[in-house]
């Protein structure tokens, strides 16, 4: 009895081993990737949605001259050598939320039909109605999102939400703030989960061996996207075990 006990012991260590060792030979990212650069037809810019929060700060040499485009909630003295403005004005911007309609409603010229545009074209548009109608000295206008984010989900070291100041964001990245997938993660076969402009819901599926990925309009991903790390065949074989 005690000679099956142990042969049973060892066959279960075996058995663990032979599977760690499978899974050990899927963690390498891009396996096929070579020494060539990949051309990009252009470089990516997020877009603006429905529900997006945005703050749109109008700097002009003169600030008073400018004041009237921006909602502040508290006023906040900026220099008068600072074009761009201060990051202490940044904390005390209103901002403002895309609507269903994909407009926002801008001081001055009333509603603004933004969803679809990305940060770089709504400065241009509303330097356009601005300059030289209401303002004479040229502006400089930033726009940021105040709202981006992302969450990660499943077999990664620290799923969880996560607030991204630049959007210019990829799949790699969003797995490096979740401390990585485990050894136990699929690599090659990522669910993001995104929504639409129309709000539905849509997904796709990534390998992230393969190095084609990065050809994937979900290679960069946008606002409230979520990624789903699915655990790998092997982690479910030792779960039965």
């Amino acid at each position: 009895m005690r000679k099956k006990r142990i042969v049973k012991f060892i066959g279960l260590v075996l058995l663990f081993a032979s599977l760690s060792s499978c899974a050990s030979k899927k963690i390498p990212y891009l396996m096929e990737a070579t020494n060539e650069t990949l051309v990009s037809d252009s470089i990516y810019e997020s877009k603006i949605g429905i529900n997006d929060e945005l703050t749109l700060v109008v700097s002009t040499p003169t600030p008073e001259a400018a004041a009237a485009f921006n909602l502040i909630t508290t006023p906040t003295p900026i220099s008068a050598n600072n074009v761009t403005a201060s990051s202490s004005m940044y904390a005390n911007l209103q901002t403002y939320r895309v609507e269903v309609d994909g407009t926002i409603d801008f001081p001055i010229l009333g509603k603004l039909s933004v969803a679809g545009m990305t940060r770089r074209q709504l400065a241009a548009e509303i330097k356009n109605k601005i300059y030289p109608i209401y303002l004479t000295e040229e502006p400089i206008i930033i726009i940021r999102y105040a709202n981006f984010k992302i969450a990660v989900l499943g077999e990664v070291a620290h799923a969880g939400s996560f607030v991204v100041k630049d959007e210019r964001l990829t799949i790699f990245d969003a797995l490096a703030m979740a401390g990585d997938m485990t050894i136990y993660g699929s690599r090659k076969d990522v669910l993001v989960v995104r929504e639409d402009d129309k709000g539905n819901k849509i997904t796709a599926r990534l390998d992230l061996q393969d190095k084609n990925i990065m050809k994937s309009p979900f290679y960069h991903l946008k606002q409230n996207d979520v990624v789903y790390v699915k655990p790998n065949k092997h982690k479910g074989n030792s779960a039965s075990v």
